[in-house]
């Protein structure tokens, strides 16, 4: 059998990186905790958690605007921190890199400004059916406002994107197609390589969601030619309340600042406003200074570990879960696309999920129970939800085998 230990660099193992982490060693009703929820949220390593309480104890102070040490200190680890998404995001420019709350506000910024600026009535908007309601509801909010149309590229059993459909509904109408990197439900990993490409043939541009694929694998938006790739720190090893937005830059030029206040301008008067470049331009009020240094650590601390190492275990995992939980009575896997990553949804016969998760948490075991915010997913399947285990690189397979007993043990009680 294959461990972590074996796949990964030398002098790094499985106990090593569990130990990186502090909640991994708390207990839930008595028992070790199983953590099978990271695709709501991942867990943190220590090196995230001092970074936080380094600033607030050393380096507290506002940035951009003061000339005192405190401030001087602060704006460097604010703009380094910048400096290292570039990197790892292999963006061409520190400017086409925005800090925001996270996903959801990214999505809403574009929405907003290339809304304001290039959505007029009858234009097109395009989606897939295995959006998350954060890829949603800002753009339908964009068409309600402009009397633009959305349109959904639909997906096969398997939650596999039907290409051929998608090809279809590319036109001279369509303003932006925003689609997900990989399925927060479904574990889909969308080819969207070919989705930008395919898009860019009629000079569309393309927004990613990239909030589930940031953790599990490496992200070249120049490779990409990606116009748009958001993605929420917390998912990624860091601090909630802190994402990243990147833009190409000649996009972030042309659109209209999305908030505005401190931080956005060059010269105010009471008639006219000159506003900052960029990114200052679409940063407005004072950011999540510490969130943005623990995001840059979380970064640091996941390219360490190595994204090869880490799709080649988080894989050995989901192959592992999937084979194991394929020999329950009753279960049905929901998501079986040939191109997943490493989450599993689920369904019982004659159980509602909320249930069999009450009990699983009985035996420390968290995971996800729900729509998962993509309910136009759920009505498309003819489910009321599922059950989510997702994965990550701390994970075991000692604690997937706990998850399989743990599920035979809810199954048997409820029935």
């Amino acid at each position: 059998m294959t461990t972590l230990k074996t796949i990964l660099t030398p002098n790094i193992d499985i106990e090593t990186i569990r130990a990186d982490f502090p909640i991994l060693s708390r207990k839930v009703n008595g028992k070790s905790l199983v953590y099978f929820d990271n695709g709501a949220t991942a867990q943190k390593p220590k090196l995230v958690i001092d970074s936080i309480t380094n600033y607030y104890t050393n380096q507290n102070s506002n940035i951009h605007r003061g000339v005192h040490t405190l401030s001087q200190e602060s704006s460097v680890a604010y703009e380094n921190a910048r400096a290292t998404v570039q990197k790892h995001l292999n963006a061409k420019h520190a400017h086409e890199i925005i800090f925001t709350k996270g996903t959801t506000d990214s999505i809403n910024l574009v929405a907003t400004s290339f809304g304001k600026k290039y959505i007029t009535k009858g234009d097109e908007i395009l989606i897939s059916s295995m959006e998350h309601h954060s890829n949603i509801l800002p753009w339908q909010q964009v068409c309600e406002e402009k009397g633009a149309v959305l349109k959904v590229i639909p997906i096969n059993d398997a939650g596999e994107l039907i290409i051929s459909e998608y090809k279809r509904l590319l036109n001279e109408r369509t303003k932006i197609v925003a689609i997900t990197h990989i399925s927060n439900t479904l574990g889909t990993i969308n080819p969207i390589e070919e989705v930008i490409a395919l898009a860019h043939v009629k000079n569309i541009p393309v927004l990613i969601d990239g909030a589930q694929a940031v953790p599990h694998t490496a992200v070249d938006v120049q490779l990409l030619s990606a116009d748009f790739y958001v993605f929420s720190g917390h998912k990624l090893f860091g601090p909630t309340g802190v994402g990243v937005l990147y833009g190409k830059e000649k996009w972030l030029n042309e659109m209209p600042p999305y908030q505005v206040g401190g931080g956005t301008i060059k010269t105010v008067t009471f008639k006219k406003t000159e506003y900052a470049d960029l990114p200052l331009k679409f940063e407005a009020g004072t950011p999540h200074i510490d969130g943005v240094i623990g995001l840059a650590v979380a970064i640091d601390y996941v390219n360490k570990i190595g994204f090869k190492n880490i799709e080649a275990y988080e894989h050995e995992l989901l192959i592992y879960a999937t084979e194991a939980l394929q020999k329950i009575e009753g279960l049905k896997i929901i998501g079986t696309a040939k191109n997943k990553a490493s989450v599993i949804s689920f369904v019982v016969e004659g159980l509602h999920p909320f249930d069999i998760g009450t009990i699983l948490d009985q035996l420390a075991i968290a995971v996800r129970t729900g729509h998962h915010c993509t309910q136009p997913l759920m009505n498309l399947y003819n489910i009321p939800g599922t059950v989510r285990a997702s994965f990550a690189f701390y994970n075991t397979k000692e604690e997937i085998d706990m998850l399989t007993s743990g599920l035979q043990r809810a199954i048997k009680m409820l029935k």
